[in-house]
């Protein structure tokens, strides 16, 4: 089996290393020293997403996206994630399970936010509930034809930007009726209650909202009633592997910067890389990337090629973000290292890179619900998954 891009996939590649160059990386300390962006710095990096093509990646061309496959979006975010503070957030990609949406709810929130007009969060997380989604406490209440809705909502990801949310609850209190509406942040009842701030400096906000008897309408159910496990779900898998996209960009510049730093720095009269105690660490760095690399190249590949089914898909994401993000964990705690001082420096891209890449191994599922999910596909379907190779019989291995 040849694994190797084509000449169109790695055009799309060397489109993505270029835009993180030149628009993303140049914004990484102004973001992380003025706390944030400004409006002109954000409107000009709006309109580069436009202008090089890189609008909903992940949508269908129908609906007005790029329609590329999981193999070329992992490409693309794997050099986006090579930038800091969360910047690869700003070319928007539109939560996976609108493309479920009706034509009425596609040309009202769907195609809007693929065009940039809008912008969409996922509203899931909640105080008492974040593993485990039956533990959701947002409800819809059934009255006059549609519901009324009452939660509270925390890490919203770029909820400070978003103007319309999917919300993720559960209708009448049921968690078997887990159902996603889509509800516009200016209706009446919508509120930010706080925004904390966090370990990393991103470029948007993770704000808590709060929903104070919100009116739904029949219209605004994504989906159908008690459907919202599954379409979040999909949701799971496509930004599991767009973690593990990132995880590998951003480890690969934490060997780059750290391969570097050592070539230069000198110490006890010869370059520190030629110290054995820091040539290790970049040598573990170096095959720790290449093992998680391929991995996600591997599933990207075969999922996008229809080489797998549903469940096993899930599956096999959670193995990927699992592995990435931890291997990710490790290659920039050894970079920081590696720089001595410098690597405590925010104006140092591994320092921030560390700080960045924490989140990781807790958002869209913790390394250990990654373990649970890969456990539960043991026990049901043994360990083919994970063993097997493409076109070879799982069962005989």
């Amino acid at each position: 089996m040849d694994l190797r891009p084509n000449e169109h996939d790695l055009e799309l590649q060397r489109a993505a290393r270029a835009f993180t160059d030149e628009v993303l990386v140049p914004l990484e300390l102004p973001c992380e020293l003025d706390g944030g962006l400004g409006p002109e710095q954000l409107a000009a990096a709006r309109r580069a997403v436009i202008e090089r093509g890189f609008a909903a990646i992940n949508h269908a061309t129908a609906d007005g996206g790029r329609g590329y496959d999981l193999f070329q979006q992992m490409l693309i975010e794997e050099q986006w994630g090579r930038a800091t503070n969360g910047l690869w957030d700003i070319p928007w990609r539109p939560a996976i399970p609108l493309a479920r949406a009706t034509e009425e709810q596609k040309e009202r929130f769907l195609r809007p936010a693929i065009r940039g007009e809008r912008r969409d969060a996922y509203a899931i997380t909640e105080e008492g509930a974040g593993s485990d989604p039956t533990m959701v406490r947002t409800t819809a209440v059934r009255e006059r034809g549609g519901w009324r809705l009452r939660g509270e909502k925390w890490h919203v990801t770029s909820g400070d930007v978003a103007d319309f949310f999917l919300v993720h609850a559960h209708v009448d209190g049921d968690p078997a009726k887990a159902t996603v509406f889509l509800v516009d942040k200016d209706a009446r009842g919508v509120r930010i209650v706080r925004t904390p701030a966090y370990t990393h400096r991103f470029v948007f906000e993770h704000p808590v909202v709060a929903f104070d008897d919100v009116r739904v309408e029949p219209d605004q159910v994504l989906g159908e009633i008690g459907q919202g496990l599954e379409l979040t779900k999909d949701w799971f898998v496509e930004e599991r592997l767009m973690i593990g996209a990132r995880t590998v960009g951003a480890a690969t510049r934490c060997l780059e910067a750290s391969l570097a730093f050592a070539t230069e720095r000198e110490q006890f009269g010869v370059p520190i890389v030629e110290h054995q105690a820091v040539a290790f660490m970049l040598a573990d760095m170096a095959a720790e990337i290449m093992a998680a690399k391929a991995m996600l190249y591997r599933t990207c590949w075969e999922a996008a090629r229809g080489g797998l089914e549903r469940k096993r898909t899930h599956a096999l994401a959670s193995a990927v973000k699992l592995l990435c993000s931890e291997m990710a964990g490790r290659v920039a705690d050894r970079a920081v290292q590696i720089h001595g001082g410098r690597g405590a420096m925010r104006e140092t891209a591994v320092e921030r890179l560390w700080r960045d890449l924490r989140v990781d191994r807790i958002w869209e599922g913790t390394s250990e619900i990654q373990r649970l999910v890969i456990a539960r596909e043991l026990r049901k379907r043994g360990p083919g998954a994970y063993t097997g190779w493409p076109g070879t019989d799982p069962s005989a291995l």
